[in-house]
């Protein structure tokens, strides 16, 4: 196993941990997160839908054969909630674009996973 291969694992099982904690925490109902997405202001529904996706990005994170697609979808969470947290929370939001740059290296040291396979 070469760096490039634990590097990934690494950070694979570091955003996984990461969004599975978020997501558990969401679809419990910790009184923290159905505070913020009341100020949201979108509806407890989209607490258990970004829930949801956190949970399953985060075990699709350490499945290889979409752990590409995984992190991208977490990407994409981690979008949503940093303009959430600039447009509308007004609270720490360097943490997303922490998690958005660990994303982007899981995403990058994968990267052969999106090309379409030409042979």
């Amino acid at each position: 196993m070469n760096w490039k291969m634990i590097v990934l694992w690494v950070l694979r099982v570091a955003v996984a941990a990461l969004f599975l904690f978020a997501g558990f925490s969401k679809l419990t109902g910790q009184p923290m997160m159905i505070d913020t997405f009341d100020k949201v202001g979108v509806g407890q529904w989209f607490r258990y839908v970004t829930g949801f996706l956190e949970v399953a990005g985060g075990v699709a994170v350490l499945v290889p054969a979409v752990s590409v697609w995984a992190a991208c979808l977490l990407l994409i969470v981690d979008v949503g909630a940093f303009l959430a947290q600039v447009a509308i929370l007004h609270e720490d939001w360097i943490h997303t674009i922490v998690i958005g740059a660990v994303l982007a290296a899981v995403i990058s040291l994968q990267s052969g996973r999106l090309a379409p396979d030409r042979s």
